[in-house]
């Protein structure tokens, strides 16, 4: 006899485990199917961005910083120190302590809410009565589950290029590169986005010569073109180096390393001969093997399932949420969704203004923005303003010796709305909430100018280029 639950999520990483959560909350009799196993062979939940993803990466991102740190920064500080070393088997070990933590509170949340884990691989196995059948497999069999309603939140995988096998020993992707047995001499990095540069940042601070070779002719397209300038140019000086307008040719793996060959921007072929490389292209939807087809449920041509605005299917009481649908793939933007998916059955109205989303690079400086670029408004013909103020300006920057980047608000011509926020500087992360808060309640520039920011602090910076933008009286400039 099978098991009915009034929801089932497919997947438990940031999208389907808070779907869950507050599923639960809301009163519902909910199970959650989750196949992960962690290295050591131990279930866990969290899904990639707990497991190999999010939280390991910002652990070493950590870790290397203050290694760079020590060895070349305290020296401004008046702090000398001597034989500073890296021990690369503590620094792994301390990130694997920071995922099995996390990890294991969410077994605990479980727990706490009564969501049964269903161990296994979810798929569809058809409908009957008005219920959604879900069959769970195991190594003890395949059990059937019932439910009203089933989101699909199975999240996303890295992106591999053809005739490049990725063997996450020499050749790796975001999982085989958050687990290097050693620091490589020389690493190539095949691909400038987020995970490329964070990935790649760690590895550079920890001793190694990074080459990033990207396809496109720009730096960080996502970006407002400030933005990617002015990081561009603070990477280069880091010591990235970073290649544009790359077309790869052939990687060939060897005893010694891997040798790429790859044609520049002005088409001459050239060899990148390093000791790892990590390929870190991009990530596509985690809908093979879902049984889609036994319930009718199609994909576009780039494997997302399609859903309406508010992450419904065609099919009553199915949707999907995350990496698996439309728009970028953030652990933050599908919690949200997993939230709106769960009060929608229990017939509320929640809502999601995808314009104020943030994105985040956690490179350092790090990189934040939330809303529209200034090419973007130019585009689309809208008349804006623009404020820009510098950390380098910033009393709190100066001291911490974190100067760098700037803050730059565009704001509409007529209104004064904040149309789009965009932050290079330490804990870019954490100040560009406020400007997603301010463009939920559809904030004039003026606003955040004439609410009281503490004195010294970084969020002074977002202050003065909100003024900036708003009658271009910023204060301390």
């Amino acid at each position: 006899m099978a098991e009915r639950y009034d929801v089932i999520v497919i997947g438990a990483g940031p999208a389907g485990y808070i779907a869950a959560i507050r599923a639960a909350q809301l009163g519902f009799k909910v199970a959650c199917v989750e196949k992960w196993r962690n290295p050591a062979g131990e279930r866990a939940l969290g899904g990639t961005c707990l497991n190999v993803g999010c939280i390991p990466s910002k652990a070493l991102l950590a870790s290397s910083e203050e290694y760079e740190k020590a060895l070349h920064h305290l020296g401004e500080h008046g702090i000398a120190v001597d034989g500073v070393s890296v021990d690369l088997g503590r620094m792994l070990g301390r990130k694997d302590q920071i995922v099995g933590k996390m990890t294991k509170g969410i077994e605990f949340l479980f727990r706490k809410n009564k969501i049964a884990w269903l161990q296994g691989h979810g798929r569809f196995a058809g409908s009957a009565d008005g219920l959604w059948r879900i069959e769970v497999e195991n190594e003890a069999g395949v059990e059937l589950e019932e439910a009203r309603n089933v989101i699909v939140a199975t999240g996303s995988k890295a992106r591999h290029l053809p005739g490049i096998p990725v063997d996450n020993r020499l050749i790796c992707d975001n999982e085989g590169a958050l687990a290097f047995d050693s620091i490589p001499k020389r690493l190539g990095v095949i691909g400038a986005g987020v995970i490329g540069l964070e990935l790649g940042s760690v590895w550079r601070r920890l001793g190694a010569k990074v080459t990033v070779l990207e396809a496109l002719p720009t730096f960080l397209a996502a970006c407002d073109d400030a933005v990617a300038r002015e990081c561009r140019k603070i990477f280069t000086k880091q010591g990235l180096d970073i290649r544009l307008g790359v077309k790869i040719d052939e990687v060939r793996s060897g005893k010694k390393g891997v040798s790429v060959g790859w044609t520049d921007d002005q088409g001459a072929a050239q060899t990148l001969e390093v000791d790892r490389l990590i390929v870190s292209v991009g990530r596509v939807p985690n809908t093979e093997g879902l049984g889609l087809e036994n319930v009718g449920l199609t994909t576009d041509e780039r494997g997302f399932i399609e859903v309406d605005d508010q992450c419904r299917t065609k099919l009553p009481g199915v949707y999907a949420i995350g990496d698996v649908v439309r728009g970028p793939m953030l652990a933050h933007k599908g919690e949200d969704e997993g939230v709106m998916v769960a009060e929608l059955i229990a017939g509320q109205k929640p809502h999601i203004d995808y314009n104020c989303i943030p994105w985040v690079v956690y490179t350092s400086p790090e990189i934040a923005w939330v809303g529209r670029t200034e090419q973007q408004l130019k585009a689309d013909g809208v008349a804006y303003k623009a404020g820009q103020f510098p950390f380098a300006a910033n009393g709190r920057a100066l001291g911490m010796g974190l100067g760098e980047g700037f803050v730059k608000v565009l704001a509409d011509a007529r209104t004064d709305e904040i149309l789009g926020v965009h932050i290079v500087s330490a804990n870019a992360s954490d100040l560009i909430a406020e400007a997603a808060v301010a463009m939920e309640f559809r904030a004039s520039a003026e606003d955040i100018g004439r609410v009281c920011h503490p004195h010294p602090s970084l969020s002074e910076v977002v202050r003065e280029a909100a003024l900036a933008a708003s009658d271009k009286r910023a204060l301390n400039m």
